[in-house]
């Protein structure tokens, strides 16, 4: 048995992430299994996966055997990514999507370990959010603590403001405007998430609201600007699934023939999902900053070619 200090670099951390970091060499399946079962203690109490550590708090992990491969953090591959805004207290860039935010789960590294291999220097290079792997646009990285802790305040408190553009199969209804519907995230023994509509009384259920407005309609698709008031997991796509007009491309809860017969005909692979927009107060200066990811060469050359209507997005 072990006990580890939460100190002030780790906290404001998910749980799940502190022991996959921690117990490197440990599968991703059993870390998540330690917890469900209670044999991981947070200041001698029973803790979820997605539980928020803080400065200071005891957590308790049961004996287990490390193996001893390299990390993930060792093996990532250098790689920069195309800069938004940065000064001495934030980083934010422009994610492509097919890469995670970070590794773990089969992905042996992501966007946060290969920054950290191509900035060695940097003392100090957290993520604030994250985006699902398939997800393209911005992403916002800590370059201090207290910046970190600063601006997932704001995100827990939902004084950020997050805009997607995001192609979806099917006609719209423009009178719809609003989707305001609960989810419950649940995890398989592998640690996947998966989320699904549950009534507003379901004990497990989170109140989630998503606004959508068209942008412009296609034949067979409908191009939407979405506004997250809400920031739950995979939120967007299960709100536009579950009414009927799943993103294009969306491997876990798309249409999967649809998608099989757009890639085909469009030469599109990738799930039409872009976090184009991002406001939030400055850390230090508490200034108001709105930033911008163009939207990716593939998703507006289908937008202009496949789908004949320039857009400027």
């Amino acid at each position: 048995m072990r006990t580890l200090t939460v100190d002030d670099e780790t906290a404001g951390q998910r749980l799940d992430n502190v022991l996959l970091r921690v117990l490197k060499g440990v599968p991703k399946t059993h870390v998540y299994r330690v917890i469900r079962s209670g044999e991981v203690r947070v200041n001698s109490g029973r803790a979820q996966a997605d539980t928020r550590v803080a400065a200071g708090d005891l957590i308790r992990v049961p004996p287990m055997r490390l193996a001893a491969p390299a990390t993930a953090a060792a093996s990532a591959p250098a790689r920069e990514f195309p800069v938004l805004f940065e000064d001495e207290y934030l980083l934010a860039i422009a994610k492509p999507a097919g890469v995670a935010v970070h590794g773990g789960s089969g992905v042996s590294s992501g966007v946060i370990e290969q920054l950290r291999r191509a900035r060695p220097q940097a003392r100090y290079l957290e993520l604030v959010h994250r985006l699902d792997k398939e997800t393209s646009g911005v992403l916002l990285l800590a370059r201090k603590r207290s910046a970190l802790v600063a601006l997932q305040d704001q995100f827990r408190a939902r004084d950020t403001g997050k805009v997607y553009a995001a192609l979806v199969f099917g006609a719209w209804p423009r009178h719809v405007k609003v989707i305001d519907l609960a989810l419950h995230k649940t995890l398989d023994a592998a640690g996947e998430r998966h989320v699904r509509v549950v009534s507003p009384a379901h004990e497990d259920g989170r109140r989630s609201i998503t606004l959508v407005r068209v942008v412009q309609a296609f034949a067979d698709c409908t191009l939407l600007e979405v506004t997250l008031k809400t920031g739950r997991t995979h939120q967007i796509r299960v709100h536009l699934a579950h009414s009927g007009h799943p993103i294009v491309g969306d491997p876990k809860y798309g249409d999967f023939a649809r998608n099989k017969a757009f890639a085909r005909e469009h030469h599109f692979t990738r799930m039409f999902l872009h976090a184009r927009q991002l406001s939030f107060d400055h850390p230090a200066s508490g200034q108001r900053l709105t930033l911008e990811a163009p939207l990716p060469p593939e998703c507006a050359t289908l937008l202009r070619g496949c789908m004949g209507s320039p857009l400027n997005l």
